[in-house]
């Protein structure tokens, strides 16, 4: 074989990331408010699109000369046409279907009933809604008491105080009331301390245990605070029997705690939420799926000023200028659309998978992780991601982020699968109850667990075993002992 210069013609086909993808990428991603933000700036910088009324005349794209009707959003290295198909299928031109036996999915409005209420707050940067949502996974015992605290964090005020009501959300959520208020006591656990409480004086009380000052001195104070205000100071140290001295260090301490604990989060004004999806129950007993239209404006071309430019533009660069802007006009109707498309496809295969939620509430609620979606909706995973991220859906139990839906689960014997949380929440109870003097080692959980229907392996179970923060059986063996107990 000679060795030598050579020239040899190779053909292959590959994807490249062109400028307009990486938009189509950008725009699948952004929330509703950044969207809109968006929309403004390119109504701004093109003068030939316009907001107007949703028809078919008013969709209808003006071609270029030479273009055809419908141009491709992506192009191929070769220079050959191909879908708009990120990492398979990220913006699918499909509607999103209708599945007769469970329901129907609509592309646009027109609900008889009343809509839920969609006043949910959220504020910029990170609100105090996310830091509250951030801790709940850690802290919570399973997935049913982080799935109902994470409802009642739509219930909490810029200031931190839960402004709910109780049974009204139990009877949402169809979960018994403990159950929502255990909910509740789970959000006042968490960071900033007297996050949660439903007046002052809880917010007050809730710092105090923290700061173990609420002995019985302090809790009469606290449950006085009405005379405080008026000034009664001699009535409040009779009734918390405190000498002087006493009194203005459970003031100063009173003075040390935040009314307000929640204004620290959020950075400014606050934003109602508004939702991407509205879920109402169909005629036919399934569930009615559709976009809201009215959460952002809908583009077209000006028709009339289009054929006015092009009539005056007589040089060749007035004229690529022109095919220029309306080019850029029709992708981003056509990219918007798709848009709203594949969000309406990835909430329909959501609301399939999770009808016993919307239908029984929150104890009916299956795992589900991306990976479900993606292959069902024939997408890719990190596509479902992207519309799932600043997305709500808004049904009669209220309005929740499209992740909401998500929690990983692990094997169960009844070939459903389980909760990871649960799986922790078992794994806690077992190791509470278990003897000082035979403690259980990660070979006894596995089997433990696997009585119960869950088949872990034993790295599984340390695993979960180290996220909620229990020690290996050494470990428990020896403080149990120093802790004398029995």
């Amino acid at each position: 074989m000679a060795l030598g210069p050579r020239l040899e013609i190779r053909q292959s086909q590959s994807l490249v990331m062109t400028p307009r993808l990486q938009q189509a990428i950008k725009l699948l991603a952004l929330s509703n408010l950044e969207l809109e933000t968006h929309i403004a700036e390119a109504l701004e910088a093109n003068p030939l699109l316009e907001v107007g009324e949703v028809s078919r005349e008013a969709g209808e794209e003006i071609a270029l000369p030479g273009e055809r009707e419908s141009a491709p959003l992506m192009d191929s290295a070769g220079g050959e046409e191909a879908p708009l198909d990120v990492e398979a299928s990220a913006l699918d031109p499909e509607a999103a279907p209708g599945d007769a036996d469970w329901g129907r999915a609509a592309d646009s409005g027109g609900f008889d009933s009343e809509l839920p209420d969609f006043e949910n707050r959220q504020g910029e940067g990170p609100t105090l809604a996310e830091h509250l949502l951030d801790q709940i996974g850690a802290a919570a015992r399973d997935t049913r008491e982080a799935l109902v605290a994470a409802r009642l964090v739509g219930e909490i005020d810029e200031a931190g105080y839960f402004i709910g009501d109780i049974p009204a959300l139990a009877g949402e959520l169809a979960a018994p009331r403990a159950e929502v208020e255990r909910g509740l006591a789970l959000i006042q656990s968490l960071d900033p301390t007297g996050v949660g409480a439903r007046g002052l004086a809880e917010c007050l009380a809730l710092q105090a245990r923290e700061a173990d000052r609420y002995d019985p001195c302090m809790a009469r104070l606290i449950d006085n605070l009405e005379a405080l205000a008026k000034g009664e100071i001699a009535r409040l140290k009779r009734l918390c029997d405190v000498d002087d001295e006493d009194f203005a260090d459970m003031l100063a301490e009173l003075r040390g705690y935040d009314p307000k604990p929640g204004l620290k989060f959020g950075g400014g004004g606050e934003a109602a939420v508004v939702p991407d999806v509205l879920v109402m129950p169909g005629k036919d007993g399934g569930w009615t799926i559709a976009l809201n239209e009215d959460s952002l404006p809908r583009l077209v071309v000006n028709r009339a000023y289009y054929l006015e430019l092009k009539g005056g533009c007589t040089d060749r660069k007035s004229r690529a200028w022109l095919g220029e802007q309306l080019g850029e006009a029709n992708w981003l109707i056509r990219a918007l659309d798709q848009r709203a498309r594949t969000i309406l496809k990835v909430a329909s295969e959501i609301v399939k998978r999770q009808a016993g939620f919307f239908r029984e509430g929150v104890t009916a609620m299956k795992p589900l992780i991306l990976r479900d979606v993606a292959e069902a909706i024939e997408m890719h995973e990190s596509t479902v991601s992207r519309v799932t991220s600043n997305k709500y859906l808004a049904c009669p139990r209220g309005t929740f982020e499209m992740k909401y839906f998500f929690s990983s689960g692990v094997a169960a014997a009844d070939g459903e699968g389980a909760s990871s949380e649960a799986v922790k929440a078992r794994i806690r109870a077992l190791v509470e109850k278990e003897d000082a003097k035979a403690v259980l080692s990660d070979e006894a959980l596995v089997a433990l667990l696997k009585a119960d229907g869950f088949d872990l392996a034993r790295r599984t179970v340390a695993k979960y075993r180290e996220a909620i923060g229990i020690g290996s059986s050494a470990e428990r063996r020896r403080a149990k002992r120093l802790a004398g107990v029995r």
